[in-house]
């Protein structure tokens, strides 16, 4: 063809055109796909901040949980305990109440503040009221790491009789919330080979907060063992 004729340009010309058009879809899709690489990289981000939080958060309750000692708490009565009880069963307000309701035996041991022996006579001496879930029986400061060995006839003497020496029996051991002494009798309890033992760790403060009901308790005298 005659050099200058239009014809070589139109030729020229539609090549460049088609390839325009293509680097312009190939344009849009690297968009589209960058778009998607970036959203999935924001996404698996999120995750990972999710994943870790909860991390965070499983190990700061896993710092804060109070081991179980080898042994009986002999210090420090009033404080957080550890969540389970190595034998026993630990029990919320609404497993206690259904327990309680099956005739469970519900044992009390919250340390008694008898009269002061060094009180000046004609001392007017107010006793501390204790109330206790209805059908307790209180077998007050059997719940201390260490016991002398009366108390200990007293503890071990007092569940015979309310158990009828059946090992098999429901015990339920309480006091206050944040309170050791009824797991360490409830770990005694085990020790005395009792094979069904119970711990409420809320004691009387769950018990309370749960609107059930509950009566003035007097301590089991040891001379009826």
């Amino acid at each position: 063809m005659p050099a200058g004729s239009l014809v070589p340009f139109a030729r020229r010309s539609r090549p460049i055109i088609v390839d325009d058009a293509v680097d312009s879809t190939k344009w849009k899709h690297f968009c589209m796909h960058k778009d998607l690489a970036r959203a999935r990289i924001i996404q698996r981000a999120f995750i990972a901040a999710i994943c870790s939080l909860t991390l965070v958060g499983f190990g700061a309750r896993s710092q804060d949980s109070v081991p179980e000692p080898a042994g009986y708490r002999v210090d420090h009565y009033r404080g957080p305990t550890p969540p389970t009880l190595t034998g026993a069963r630990v029990l919320t307000t609404p497993e206690a109440k259904l327990y309680w309701k099956n005739g469970a035996v519900f044992v009390d041991v919250l340390a008694h503040s008898p009269r002061p022996a060094n009180l000046p006579n004609g001392t007017i001496w107010h006793e501390k009221m204790r109330s206790d879930i209805p059908g307790s029986v209180w077998l007050p400061d059997t719940g201390y790491g260490e016991l002398a060995m009366e108390t200990e006839n007293y503890f071990r003497l007092g569940l015979e009789r309310v158990t009828q020496n059946d090992g098999a029996k429901l015990l339920v051991f309480y006091c206050l919330r944040d309170c050791w002494m009824s797991w360490n009798a409830a770990k005694r309890a085990l020790a005395l080979g009792y094979k069904n033992v119970a711990w409420y760790p809320d004691g009387t403060d769950g018990w309370e907060a749960a609107e059930l009901p509950l009566q003035e308790a007097k301590p089991e005298p040891a001379s009826v063992q």
